[in-house]
């Protein structure tokens, strides 16, 4: 009997809506990590310290830096969906790797194991990420708009 009412449609979003969801779902483990973190022990002492891990003090130049690489990501939610589609292509691809090889400098060194499955998992989203920009589907020759 359930054979018989054929296949469950699948939904295919177009490339940027695709782009624009990898983006927000890496805010959200980027996120969450962050959250987590503070259940590290001295955590928060380090933070009213004014500590801010391997980066050292927490000066208002570390901090501008770090709002600005964790804007970036961010910003991509809404720019993948509204810049246009030769130029998006290329900041995915570009943003991708280089949020790639960040995650993978800050798993380096020991980081805790909430860390690390969090880490692998925003990894693979960025090179998802990579994946949809380099694979990014053309207009067909006879299209409009081609």
């Amino acid at each position: 009997m359930a054979g018989s009412r054929g296949a469950l449609q699948d939904f295919r979003p177009p490339a940027k809506l695709a782009l624009s969801a990898l983006w927000a779902s890496l805010m959200l483990c980027y996120v969450y990590g962050d959250y987590f973190g503070l259940y590290m022990p001295g955590k928060v002492m380090a933070m009213n310290a004014g500590r801010m891990g391997p980066l050292g003090l927490a000066t208002d130049q570390v901090l501008v830096a770090v709002s600005l690489m964790m804007a970036i990501p961010a910003l991509m939610i809404a720019g993948a969906l509204l810049i246009p589609a030769a130029v998006g292509r290329w900041l995915n691809l570009v943003l991708g790797l280089a949020y790639t090889a960040i995650m993978a400098m800050t798993m380096a060194g020991g980081a805790p194991p909430f860390y690390l499955t969090l880490g692998g998992i925003e990894i693979a989203i960025t090179l998802a990420i990579v994946w949809r920009a380099v694979f990014w589907p053309r207009e067909s020759a006879g299209a409009p708009g081609a």
